[in-house]
């Protein structure tokens, strides 16, 4: 597999350890549907299904100043809300931020994005495969930084929504 072309949708100015809102996205390798299934708009979790969402909500459990918004697990992606909190950060706004010259590294550190959920999602790979199954993420995440309490709100109903919508869903 080649990495050196990927291109990279983070924003190059900005530090995803800092204090923000995060939708966050990530499919199952091959978008195989591991977790469940949709039956008459409700998820219907499978085991695998069950360990993903009990291990999202350990997240603040091993991640410092973090806090969770709306999450689902769908069979073959979760979307969950990330609140990152960090009081060194408040007083600088997004506008600021954005104009900010960051140099983005390799590794961002403990308690970024990154780092919160490569953690959970190799926690539930390890998990998972001790039980037997043969299982593996796409490689990466989609993340969205939410910027406004109206962003968060569509966000908010469009993870209350996904079973609902599961025939026309992307990932489907």
């Amino acid at each position: 597999m080649e990495y050196k072309n990927r291109i990279s949708l983070k924003l190059p100015n900005w530090d995803y350890s800092w204090a923000g809102v995060y939708f966050i996205t990530t499919c199952t390798k091959d978008r195989n549907c591991y977790f469940g299934n949709v039956v008459n708009g409700e998820m219907i979790l499978t085991n695998p299904g069950a360990i993903a969402d009990v291990l999202w909500h350990e997240i603040p459990n091993h991640s410092e100043n973090i806090e969770l918004g709306p999450f689902i697990v769908m069979p073959n992606h979760i979307h969950g809300i990330l609140m990152l909190k960090n009081d060194k950060d408040e007083a600088i706004d997004y506008e600021a931020r954005k104009n900010m010259d960051v140099k983005r590294f390799q590794n961002p550190g403990k308690n970024s994005i990154s780092s919160i959920v490569g953690g959970y999602k190799a926690s539930v790979t390890k998990h998972l495969r001790r039980m037997g199954y043969i299982f593996a993420w796409q490689s990466g995440f989609y993340d969205e930084i939410i910027r406004d309490v109206d962003a968060y709100h569509n966000v908010k109903r469009y993870i209350e929504n996904n079973p609902i919508n599961w025939k026309g869903d992307e990932y489907n």
